[in-house]
């Protein structure tokens, strides 16, 4: 008798869910919402919708200015590593050429970077292509999410009340403060204070803070 040979079963490709009503209306909420100025105590620190430039941007972390209290941003780059006064946007020092084992936070295990300028001799926690993360929420109930409703351009969202799904109105408790729709994300966070906002793509930084000009004038002071 004729032996029928069998064909090998085909494994059925897996077929992702389709998404739930709720999913999909919050998802078309979200790429509705415009960007918009962020609410007040907030303001800009840069004049520039995007911030300032920074070419081959790594990372970011947070430091205190031990004179002023004021907190600083320290931006690790392809180019080297830079400070920024994050409630005046000065850029406060500049070192072109780190030493090789400290110029990248992947080269030891806690993602820190030497710190420079009035923050020399400390180590700062680096946050962005190699780890690493910054606080997302602030004591007094602000917080900040990455949401990504058409892949891959994510939307930074700030807010008052506590996060997704945001039921208030946009522009009201939930503010879309940046789109990263021209260069890719880094890191997104508050400083441990709370005072300042910062978000880094791989070419630019752009940062908000709540301290008041009087508040500054008596920290400088």
């Amino acid at each position: 008798m004729k032996q029928i040979k069998r064909a090998a079963s085909v494994e059925q490709p897996f077929r992702e869910p389709d998404i739930s009503a709720y999913q999909r209306a919050l998802r078309d909420r979200l790429l509705a919402a415009p960007v918009v100025p962020v609410p007040e105590p907030w303001r800009p620190v840069f004049e520039h919708t995007y911030g300032v430039p920074v070419g081959g941007l790594l990372g970011i972390g947070f430091g205190t200015h031990p004179d002023s209290g004021h907190d600083v941003v320290m931006a690790v780059s392809h180019d080297g590593h830079g400070l920024f006064d994050a409630v005046t946007g000065e850029k406060i020092a500049r070192d072109r050429d780190p030493d090789p084992e400290d110029s990248t936070p992947d080269a030891v295990a806690d993602l820190t970077c030497p710190g420079l300028g009035p923050i020399t001799g400390s180590r700062v926690r680096i946050a962005g292509l190699f780890g690493g993360g910054l606080h997302t929420t602030t004591a007094d109930g602000w917080t900040l999410e990455v949401v990504t409703p058409a892949w891959p351009n994510d939307r930074v969202l700030l807010s008052g009340d506590g996060g997704l799904p945001h039921s208030g109105p946009h522009g009201e408790q939930w503010w879309h403060i940046f789109h990263s729709d021209y260069s890719e994300l880094r890191a997104v966070g508050f400083s441990p204070s709370g005072q300042t906002i910062a978000v880094a793509t791989s070419s630019d930084i752009s940062l908000w803070t709540r301290r008041t000009d009087h508040s500054r004038t008596d920290a400088d002071a």
